[in-house]
């Protein structure tokens, strides 16, 4: 299965000018930890950025910055990594693992955001998978005891 049929495309972006308050109300108000931010390039959303509720705790609130002060600019992970939607699950995961990560956001071809898949995304699709290949082999056994009675 390719990540692009896997992630979800309901993501919810925010763009880098955006004030940190107004970031927060917005994870808030769709019930999400991160953000993909965003810039516009040709009437597309491209990923420039992830944040993430943990930003807002570590870099903010331990911080002391009044959120007021500043914007997702200022706190965002810019250095992240994209997969792009043709690649495989097994493949999206180890990418994950290489770079350290638990959320990616999944991108077209010509860069633009496709959707977002989380490490929690994989396990529930691997759990998925491994819970198919039990019951076959459990069917299999249960089929060949039967054949084989004494």
């Amino acid at each position: 299965m390719k990540v692009g049929e896997a992630c979800n495309r309901d993501v919810v972006v925010a763009e880098p000018h955006t004030e940190i308050l107004d970031a927060a109300k917005l994870m808030r108000a769709h019930h999400v930890g991160d953000l993909v931010i965003v810039e516009m390039r040709v009437g597309l959303p491209r990923p420039i950025g992830m944040l993430t509720d943990r930003d807002l705790v570590v870099e903010v609130m331990a911080q002391d910055v009044p959120p007021s002060e500043i914007t997702v600019a200022d706190v965002m992970t810019s250095d992240i990594v994209t997969v792009p939607e043709d690649l495989e699950i097994w493949e999206t995961g180890e990418r994950m693992r290489q770079h350290g990560v638990r959320r990616m956001p999944v991108v077209a071809a010509d860069g633009s955001l496709v959707g977002l898949i989380t490490l929690d995304d994989l396990l529930e699709l691997f759990t998925e998978s491994l819970d198919t290949m039990t019951r076959l082999v459990r069917n299999e056994m249960r089929k060949e005891t039967q054949r084989r009675k004494p």
